[in-house]
């Protein structure tokens, strides 16, 4: 009789068990979370490092252009303009694949990949002239190991930038996009300057280094955001979120934070004579191209 009665409750437990598993099976799931709770999902495994150019190449840079010149590294791509002696812009992939814990290099070094004649920036240009050696691409997104740290202190990936501006406004959107990646995003970041006269900490100036330096007007910036996936160009759409700025190089660009300066690419492109966007289908890119965005920040 014994043995019955343990017979019994083990086909009951069986049932039970398979009832539960029905249950889960019958539960709605939650897009983009791991389970019906709505618990967010864990996109850290997806992330990965891509192609820094990935939306194209906003001016066609080459190598027969010393005003146009690709600079292309596995940290960020660039095109240097030797007349005025710094980027054009900088193009660069960011998700949490490039992060780590390498250590902030402030090695500031020339770029020997420049050929030869061409004006190779050295710190000392900098020193005295009131400007911040300001980076393009971020010592902070770069982080995944000391040579990409490293790499982000070639001084073709510096520009002159007002203090306020490189220590304060420019660098919360960084910290900003740096948060949107631990949360599961990848972007694609493009950011360069135009025009001529800065104000930095003791007074304005046109150019500096003997007049071989550009001190820019103004400095953009272009990111693209994309939660973490694969195939990244067939996921954009229209609705995808576009981040674009256009700071002042003063030190009054700290009367208001980053999300003041948000404009549209068409408004960059028009200030520049680039083509932001290239890589994506025309359809889509005109959408893009011609929204400012509006999300709370």
């Amino acid at each position: 009789m014994k043995s019955i009665n343990l017979l019994l409750f083990a086909a009951i437990l069986v049932l039970l068990a398979n009832s539960c598993r029905k249950e889960e099976a019958l539960s709605p799931v939650i897009p983009g979370t791991n389970s019906a709770s709505g618990a967010p999902a864990l996109t850290e495994a997806s992330a990965t490092r891509d192609d820094n150019m990935g939306l194209g190449n906003p001016s066609g840079a080459g190598s027969s252009d010393k005003n146009n010149y690709l600079v292309s590294r596995s940290q960020y791509v660039l095109s240097y303009n030797n007349g005025r002696g710094i980027a054009n812009w900088v193009s660069w992939h960011l998700s949490s694949a490039w992060k780590g814990s390498a250590v902030r290099s402030n090695k500031f070094v020339s770029d020997a990949s420049l050929p030869s004649g061409y004006f190779k920036a050295s710190t000392s240009d900098y020193t005295s002239t009131g400007f911040d050696r300001g980076h393009m691409c971020p010592s902070d997104d770069r982080d995944g190991s000391q040579a990409d740290n490293d790499a982000t202190f070639i001084l073709t990936n510096i520009i002159p930038q007002a203090p306020k501006l490189n220590q304060q406004t420019w660098q919360h959107l960084e910290a900003y996009c740096q948060k949107l990646a631990a949360n599961g995003n990848e972007m694609y970041i493009i950011a360069g300057s135009y025009g001529k006269r800065g104000v930095g900490s003791v007074g304005s100036a046109e150019t500096i280094a003997s007049g071989k330096m550009v001190v820019p007007s103004h400095c953009w910036k272009v990111i693209l955001v994309l939660p973490n996936g694969s195939n990244d160009i067939s996921r954009i759409t229209s609705s995808t979120r576009v981040i674009a700025v256009d700071m002042p190089n003063n030190q009054s660009v700290t009367d208001h934070d980053w999300g003041y300066y948000r404009t549209s690419v068409s408004e960059i492109e028009k200030a520049t004579g680039y083509s932001i966007f290239s890589a994506i289908p025309a359809t889509v890119r005109e959408k893009l191209k011609s929204k400012v965005d509006n999300t709370a920040i």
